[in-house]
């Protein structure tokens, strides 16, 4: 991985989750967990377990936590990608699938990274410029010689990751509209100065209206917004709402 020179500018890293479970399922099958890189940045990671409920919810917990161990002793995201798949097939003899997203700030390098083993792809926007992070990338846990789909960006002020789970992407129905996830971000954040956890509100939001207000998968959404101090600021903070 080559280091990029720091920034110019001081920027802050934004971070949103939102996340829903399938309509009427006991439990959410998707997973997410955030952790602080020993060598500076942070981590997301995110795992969509096979099928929907609780066996979903056992799967997706046992990847992430083991995404989550190896991040933390400084193994590198590729690498973590690859452990972690050749644990889960090992743990459960092929058997059962998870898809696996891991997106860091680096630090150390002064980049972004993303890790993909998913059918979901992972928008990207500079400015007004959009890019879609589509090469193929299969679900870990089945197949041995699985490798996870890697891209590194440098950071940059304005730069907007969006992640999500299969409930998002597949909302609505073939015979309906489809989200439109270029659209969204254009229409919630025209000046690029919305904050990361409107943006993440509003994408869960409409996959909800597709679906009638009835999720039809697990619906995760993750946003990673790099955007300007507006400050000199040393503090970070985290935020939670969490229903039970």
């Amino acid at each position: 991985m080559t280091a990029l020179p720091a920034p110019s500018l001081a920027l802050e890293v934004q971070l949103a989750v939102a996340k829903i479970g399938k309509y009427a399922a006991s439990e959410s099958g998707d997973t997410v967990e955030i952790i602080e890189r020993p060598h500076g940045g942070i981590s997301v990671v995110v795992a969509d377990g096979q099928r929907s409920g609780r066996s979903a919810k056992v799967i997706s917990n046992l990847v992430v936590q083991k995404a989550i161990s190896l991040l933390a002793e400084g193994v590198r995201d590729g690498a973590v990608a690859r452990a972690t798949h050749d644990y889960l097939l090992t743990h459960r003899g092929g058997k059962v699938s998870a898809e696996l997203e891991i997106i860091s700030i680096d630090l150390i390098s002064n980049t972004l990274v993303v890790s993909r083993n998913a059918r979901c792809p992972v928008l990207i926007r500079r400015g007004r410029e959009f890019d879609w992070l589509d090469s193929a990338a299969e679900a870990i846990g089945i197949y041995r010689n699985t490798k996870p789909s890697m891209s590194e960006l440098g950071l940059e002020e304005g730069l907007t990751v969006l992640a999500f789970t299969d409930g998002v992407w597949g909302a609505g129905s073939p015979a309906s509209a489809r989200i439109d996830l270029t659209a969204a971000l254009e229409h919630y954040d025209p000046d690029l100065t919305a904050p990361a956890d409107l943006l993440a509100d509003a994408v869960l939001a409409e996959a909800l209206r597709l679906d009638h207000g009835r999720a039809r998968d697990d619906a995760t959404v993750i946003v990673v917004k790099l955007c300007r101090q507006q400050a000199p600021e040393q503090t970070r903070r985290l935020m939670m709402r969490f229903p039970i």
